[in-house]
């Protein structure tokens, strides 16, 4: 058992380089496209509501079936309801179709389905999905907020340099001003700008490419990339806490649903998307499968800190392990949200003052030879 479930960890780790030519995974059947989350988390809170209420599980998913939309969720419903009408688990029909109920999600259907809970776990994975969603939107927010007003900046500033500034240079010119350095240098960069504006358009369109290319293709790429995140002052802070969070949360859901502790830990690597934390639940994989404790590989991680890594340890003494992790997710989450607010609040007055500094510098540029002439002009009259 414990080689197989070491080949399924392996084995995604070499279709992320790019190795081994594509997925190893089953052919989904049937499958246009992806299944939006906030979809599959009011399919499982409506399945979990019907399977409780006692309807049989073939009628509770055709009923569901008839209520979503045309498209490609209903096309996977349809086939999973043909699958379990055959015979096949329902978790085992729900694997088939990984776009849509990732690894995490038929694991704990099959442990419900084990354990004659269905409906509660059902419930805890609604849960699971929407305390998640709510989380990665506000991680999301606090990344890009900063990246969006950078980028309006730019284009501001931009449009100024290619089309505001070249009308003053015209007037310079037939004033035969003489112009302070501040100026020359504001015009050199119009003149590049307006003369090679192909270069400005398409070296950051190629550094684009080329860093998705890397994030698609390399690991060890995605790995320098998010443990540089991980080191920007307060925001690495914020996202180490929400990586821990993830994983507390999905590794406590599983544990808390009956499914093994290997068998945990390889699904939240497999759900990981943060190369770092994905690395050390390997370690952690690695040593647990060879008879170590939890907690130990964890404090030798530089991904878990000294609390979380505590109540670990406390979550294997006691036997109460998922509930650590749960509670360790609750409080982590509180912060994460807590601590993107107060980024929010520095980061809006701060890119402000930022954005006019760079116009301020721009325009004293542009009429710093218009005072000069006026002063000329004073001083002659």
């Amino acid at each position: 058992m414990a080689k197989k479930l070491q080949r399924r960890v392996n084995r995604p780790r070499a279709d992320r380089n790019g190795a081994g030519g594509g997925s190893t995974r089953a052919p989904r059947r049937g499958w246009r496209g992806r299944t939006s989350s906030q979809a599959v988390t009011e399919f499982t809170i409506q399945l979990s509501t019907l399977v409780e209420a006692g309807i049989p599980i073939v009628r509770a998913l055709t009923i569901l079936e008839r209520q979503v939309s045309a498209g490609p969720f209903r096309r996977t419903l349809g086939e999973i309801v043909e699958d379990v009408s055959s015979g096949t688990s329902l978790s085992e029909a729900m694997g088939k179709h990984g776009g849509a109920f990732d690894p995490l999600y038929s694991s704990m259907v099959r442990a419900g389905e084990a354990a004659g809970v269905l409906d509660q776990v059902l419930l805890r994975l609604a849960k699971f999905r929407e305390r998640a969603a709510e989380i990665r939107a506000k991680v999301f927010a606090a990344v890009t907020y900063p990246v969006i007003v950078v980028f309006i900046a730019a284009a501001v500033i931009t449009v100024m340099i290619a089309f505001v500034i070249p009308k003053f240079e015209e007037v310079f010119v037939s004033m035969d001003l003489v112009l302070p350095s501040l100026t020359q240098r504001l015009l050199a960069v119009s003149r590049f700008v307006v003369d090679y504006w192909y270069v400005v358009i398409a070296v950051p369109a190629l550094i684009g490419i080329l860093h998705l290319f890397l994030m698609l293709r390399s690991s060890g790429y995605r790995f320098t990339v998010h443990r540089l995140f991980l080191r920007v002052p307060y925001l690495g802070d914020v996202l180490q806490r929400s990586i821990t969070a993830t994983f507390a949360r999905t590794f406590g859901t599983l544990i808390e649903a009956g499914v093994p502790h290997l068998d945990s830990l390889s699904i939240t690597r497999d759900t990981s998307n943060n190369e770092v934390l994905l690395r050390a639940v390997d370690q952690v994989y690695d040593a647990v499968r060879e008879g170590e404790t939890i907690a130990r590989p964890m404090s030798e991680s530089d991904v878990f800190d000294d609390l979380t890594t505590n109540m670990v340890e406390v979550g294997e003494q006691t036997g109460e392990l998922d509930r650590m992790l749960l509670r360790v997710a609750d409080a982590y989450e509180v912060q994460v949200e807590r601590r993107i607010d107060s980024l929010f609040k520095v980061l809006e007055p701060l890119l402000l003052v930022v954005m006019a500094v760079f116009v301020g510098l721009i325009v004293v540029a542009l009429f710093l030879p218009m005072l000069s002439l006026i002063s000329g002009v004073g001083s002659g009259v």
